[in-house]
C-alpha cells in the first residue's frame, strides 16, 4: 500500500493511496490511533471512489462514528484506466436494450463478471487497511448501492470479516445465490418506482437473504432518488453493528 497523498478538514483525515495498481481513499478520524470499525463503501455505476455521495456518508460516518471508511476505483472506473472489454459489453448491452430487451438480466451479468474481479481486491485492501496502527483489526461493515450493490452481495458472502451490510437498488438475476450465503444483518434500500431494477426482482433478493435481522427500507421514486434520511438510518444501522 503506498500512500500518495493526505490532506485533512474539520477533524477528518483523507489518505489516497494506490494498492496493487488500485486507487483508494482511507477517512480516519484525524489524529486517530489503535483500532476502530471499518466500513468499504463500494460506489455506483459510472462513479468513482470520490463520488459524492460516498463523501457524504463517509464524513458522517468518521465524525460521528469514530469509524474508518474505505472506497476504491472499480475497474474502468475513476482512476483506473478503461477496460475493453468491459467497454465493449457496456456498449453491446445498450445496443440490445434499444432494441428492446429487458435491461436488468444485461446488468446483472455484466455485475457478475466485474465481480470476479473486484471481490479479490476488496479483500487485498481490507488486508492492507487493518494492518495500519490507526485502523486496526476491528469489525467491518459494508455499504453499496447499484452497482456497490451488484458487486457488494458476493464480496459479503464471501468475507467472513463483515458483520454488518447496508444494501439495495440491486435485483436478484444474479445475486441470488450469493445472497443466500449472507447471514449477518442486512438494510436494504429499495426504490418503489426504480426504472432500472424491476421491483419484483428487488424484493426477490431481498428475500433471498438468509440473515436472521434483515430489514427492507422502500421509498417512494426512481433508481437514484434514495431520500436524504436514509444516511441517517445507515449511521444508526453501523453504530449498533459495529460500534
Amino acid at each position: 500500500m503506498r500512500f500518495t497523498s493526505e490532506t485533512s478538514f474539520d477533524g477528518i483525515s483523507e489518505q489516497l493511496f494506490t494498492l496493487d495498481g488500485v486507487p483508494g481513499v482511507l477517512w480516519t478520524p484525524e489524529g486517530a490511533a489503535g483500532t476502530r470499525p471499518l466500513v468499504l463503501m463500494g460506489h455506483g455505476g459510472g462513479q468513482h471512489k470520490k463520488a459524492p455521495g460516498i463523501l457524504a456518508r463517509a464524513h458522517r460516518l468518521v465524525a460521528e462514528c469514530d469509524f474508518a471508511v474505505v472506497a476504491v476505483d472499480v475497474p474502468g472506473h475513476g482512476d483506473r484506466p478503461k477496460n475493453e472489454e468491459y467497454d465493449r459489453i457496456a456498449t453491446e448491452n445498450q445496443a440490445r436494450v434499444a432494441a428492446g430487451e429487458e435491461p436488468a438480466p444485461l446488468i446483472a451479468g455484466f455485475q457478475a463478471l466485474v465481480a470476479r474481479r473486484t471481490v479479490p481486491e476488496w479483500r487485498t485492501v481490507l488486508d492492507a487497511v487493518q494492518r495500519l496502527g490507526h485502523v486496526g483489526a476491528g469489525p467491518v461493515g459494508y455499504w453499496g448501492v447499484s452497482l456497490g450493490c451488484g458487486l457488494g452481495v458476493p464480496f459479503v458472502a464471501a468475507e467472513p470479516r463483515v458483520r454488518a451490510a447496508v444494501l439495495g437498488l440491486g435485483g436478484a438475476s444474479a445475486s441470488a445465490e450469493d445472497a443466500a450465503r449472507i447471514t449477518v444483518p442486512v438494510e436494504f434500500l429499495v426504490q418503489w418506482d426504480d426504472e432500472r431494477v424491476p421491483r419484483a426482482q428487488s424484493l426477490a433478493l431481498f428475500d433471498a437473504f438468509a440473515s436472521a435481522e434483515k430489514t427492507l427500507h422502500a421509498n417512494s421514486g426512481k433508481h437514484g432518488d434514495i431520500p436524504a434520511f436514509e444516511l441517517d438510518s445507515m449511521l444508526r444501522f453501523f453504530a449498533r453493528h459495529l460500534g
